[in-house]
């Protein structure tokens, strides 16, 4: 096992300890927010993993890139999704 192995692993672990987290809070507070940022910290730890587990993989490659972006774009809804319904309670 490489050290890269080995912080691939550490990476895949904390994405996924950051979104049980973030499922705590979304349990306490009922807000959609939370439940979406976990599922991106969750979409993180799937793209660590697989380049984890593929060593003949760059970080350069299309489905890494994919899964990656998949987490950016549920973090962005997270956060369009999250202004909408502020500026709707406001009118």
């Amino acid at each position: 096992m490489s050290w890269l192995t080995f912080l691939y692993g550490v990476l895949t672990a904390t994405c996924a300890l950051a979104g049980v987290f973030f499922l705590r809070y979304w349990r306490l507070a009922k807000d959609p927010f939370f439940i979406w940022f976990a599922c991106a910290f969750w979409t993180f730890a799937i793209n660590w993993f697989l380049l984890a587990e593929d060593h003949g993989v760059a970080e350069h490659s299309y489905y890494i890139y994919g899964v990656r972006l998949a987490g950016f774009l549920q973090i962005l809804a997270a956060i369009l999704l999250k202004n909408r319904t502020r500026d709707e309670g406001s009118r």
